[in-house]
């Protein structure tokens, strides 16, 4: 089976070799995604200000490979204080409150750079062709 790739602004995507997301058939699998700018800079701001551009790199990523928001059928928020666990929620319902795909929130003690207080995976079921 044929696989499309998608790229995104992760400095590491290249330097690790991995792809911001896969299609495969009708899933899509989008890597961790990190709050990460256009030049590779960390987003600045709190955990939701993070979390708002982690989803919007992963809507971006899913688009392009022909899905939306509501394609979404599973999500995975890694955060490193479990004080913005509400936040990042209310902020996931934002995006996916019709959708309501199966979701995991995890604390973890780090993410790869200090100043990342989340990261977020996706995964997407898109209609048959």
């Amino acid at each position: 089976m044929t696989a499309s790739r998608t790229s995104g602004t992760s400095p590491y995507e290249a330097l690790y070799g991995f792809s911001r997301a896969v299609r495969v058939g009708d899933r899509v699998f989008v890597s961790g995604t990190a709050p990460v700018e256009a030049d590779g800079s960390s987003t600045p701001g709190d955990a939701t200000a993070q979390a708002r551009r982690c989803f919007a790199i992963i809507l971006n990523a899913i688009q392009e490979l022909g899905g939306s928001a509501a394609n979404v059928v599973r999500t995975r928020m890694f955060i490193t204080d479990p004080a913005d666990a509400d936040a990042i929620g209310a902020l996931h319902g934002e995006f996916f409150r019709d959708v309501r795909p199966a979701a995991t929130m995890v604390v973890v003690k780090a993410l790869l750079r200090d100043e990342w207080r989340v990261e977020i995976e996706a995964e997407a079921l898109l209609p048959h062709a």
